[in-house]
């Protein structure tokens, strides 16, 4: 089969993965032995169904890889699709895992208890400039953002910064960095994401789709 015939699904490598698997499975679509394999390096994968295939990229960039049609549908974190913000992106259903929060902390030695809606301007080292930005705008604060990818929680005591805009989980990664969390921006789960060209020319396929993971979801809810 022709890849243009074919439906790729983009899956996300990291915290949310397994969730993203399994949900899968139970939606009856089986990816191929290697896909379990610890060191595959391999990032393309058949499954049981001759029309349909799995890549496997980093989270934040699935929404890009759905947008610019390279992946037809996948699964998409909030924060990820509210940062780049894509128009071209068709959201039909919150999967209702990786849930987690987007939340501002600072250093739990800094000497300021003062609120970040009291402060004209603020330094914010984050992952997600666009969101924040937007945040504290509404506020009436300037963020000054600095975009990191990792090891955020290093920067406020490292002097990059004064706060961070973050996902937490559990809160374990903060406290073990001499963080405090002081304020959330927003919950955040992980969505079933469609390239809009992609329902447009492959209604059936998608569709089906779409309606599988639909009864998963509220199966498990049920």
């Amino acid at each position: 089969m022709k890849d243009l015939d074919k439906i790729i699904f983009a899956l996300p490598k990291g915290r949310i993965l397994k969730q993203a698997v399994e949900l899968m499975l139970e939606s009856d679509i089986k990816p191929e032995e290697d896909f379990s394999k610890q060191h595959s390096r391999k990032l393309r994968f058949l499954t049981n169904e001759q029309d349909l295939d799995l890549i496997r990229i980093r989270s934040a960039d699935v929404p890009t890889f759905v947008a610019f049609g390279a992946a037809d549908i996948g699964i998409a974190g909030q924060d990820d699709l509210l940062e780049l913000d894509y128009p071209e992106l068709y959201v039909p259903l919150d999967l209702n895992i990786g849930i987690c929060r987007l939340v501002i902390a600072r250093s739990d030695q800094a000497k300021s208890k003062e609120k970040s809606s009291s402060l004209s301007h603020i330094k914010i080292a984050t992952k997600y400039p666009n969101i924040t930005k937007k945040y504290f705008e509404k506020k009436g604060v300037q963020a000054e953002c600095i975009k990191l990818n990792g090891a955020i929680e290093l920067a406020p005591n490292l002097g990059l910064c004064e706060r961070i805009v973050d996902i937490v989980e559990t809160g374990e990664t903060l406290k073990a960095n001499g963080l405090v969390e002081i304020e959330k921006i927003m919950d955040i789960s992980s969505c079933l994401i469609v390239n809009r060209t992609s329902l447009k020319t492959k209604p059936e396929k998608i569709n089906k789709l779409i309606n599988r993971f639909t009864e998963t979801v509220h199966g498990k809810a049920a």
